[in-house]
């Protein structure tokens, strides 16, 4: 059974980025993955397409035929794409078993109304496809309790549109700090507590909110989102290993890439890692990482990388380590037991 992340979110928050670190970091442990390209604008991809949208239809065509702009020149090819779904089928029965991002145009529409995405998504789950939607949204939203209602408002309207195991994920993580402080820690947000909180910032952010006809409105909102109950954050910093390694636990949870066959048979060491509980980094760990000490670890991993190109470029200072006792195990945790 094949599984596939379907990478969705506004322009800007990290669409193309995401399915290029994935890629290499599912190829690193070992797992083959291929990548979808179904935005029929983006002609310069960071990462190797096995398939492209833009092979049926590009944007170009699309503006030059109708004389439709860029934004419903992308509509359009979605459509395209619904009505010539034996294109993407094809092209998907030849990956095989391939685990498979499909990296998603960022109009807005494509996941809050528009149906084209969501039935071509339906189309791909009768192939045996296993799907998890992920929604990316860059952390500055975080910064203006406005722009972080508008991004609950959105992500809950994704959610209920796509109607698949959903994530969401507040991409770029590690800039968070160098926005300023922020009047909550970062699981107020990732959590979504009690948003009550946030409405005298929100008023302090705009006059305009301090008019007594947008008081009723925003309980209104902040009632509706917490009525729904679903909405939460993953946290997401593209360049760290452990960012990505703990993201990609939730994603094979949510999808059930973790629990492998049915009765356990050749199940891969991450498989059998992820049911014995690999510790991944937590919203305290991340708060620490990337905003309360981000100058101090950044600088310690700055040193490690030196030390390591040091020892690399110099094989005498691994000399001591080669001598060492093979009965002793590296400071890894992993034994290891030299021939005789």
């Amino acid at each position: 059974m094949p599984f596939a992340q379907l990478i969705i979110g506004p322009p800007g928050s990290g669409k193309s980025t995401y399915c290029d670190g994935m890629q290499q970091f599912l190829s690193a442990i070992g797992r083959k993955c291929s990548v979808v390209n179904l935005d029929p604008a983006n002609d310069r991809t960071s990462y190797p397409c096995a398939l492209d949208i833009r092979d049926l239809i590009t944007l170009e065509e699309i503006m030059e035929d109708t004389e439709l702009g860029p934004n419903g020149g992308v509509l359009y090819a979605l459509e395209e794409l619904e009505h010539n779904k034996e294109w993407l089928e094809e092209g998907l029965k030849g990956l095989g078993e391939d685990y498979v991002l499909f990296d998603c145009p960022g109009q807005v529409e494509l996941f809050t109304h528009h149906s084209s995405l969501r039935n071509v998504f339906f189309r791909v789950q009768k192939l045996g496809y296993r799907l998890v939607a992920l929604f990316l949204t860059d952390s500055y939203c975080l910064t203006l309790p406005s722009l972080y209602i508008s991004t609950l408002l959105i992500s809950l309207r994704a959610m209920l549109q796509m109607d698949l195991p959903h994530l969401n994920v507040l991409t770029k993580i590690d800039k968070l700090a160098s926005y300023g402080p922020l009047p909550f820690n970062l699981e107020y947000y990732t959590e979504v507590h009690d948003l009550s909180y946030l409405l005298p910032h929100l008023e302090s952010e705009n006059p305009v909110m301090q008019h007594a006809k947008f008081e009723g409105l925003n309980n209104a909102v902040v009632d509706l989102v917490e009525d729904f109950g679903l909405l939460g954050f993953e946290t997401l910093a593209v360049e760290d290993k452990r960012s990505m390694m703990t993201l990609l636990q939730a994603i094979d949870r949510a999808g059930g890439y973790a629990f492998g066959g049915a009765e356990g048979a050749n199940d891969t060491v991450w498989q059998v890692a992820m049911r014995e509980g690999l510790q991944g980094m937590t919203i305290a760990d991340v708060q620490e990482r990337w905003i309360d000490r981000k100058e101090e670890f950044d600088d310690l991993e700055r040193r490690e990388r030196e030390e390591k190109a040091m020892a690399e470029a110099d094989p005498e200072l691994n000399d001591d380590s080669e001598q060492a006792d093979p009965g002793i195990a590296p400071a890894s945790g992993i034994k290891v037991v030299r021939p005789s």
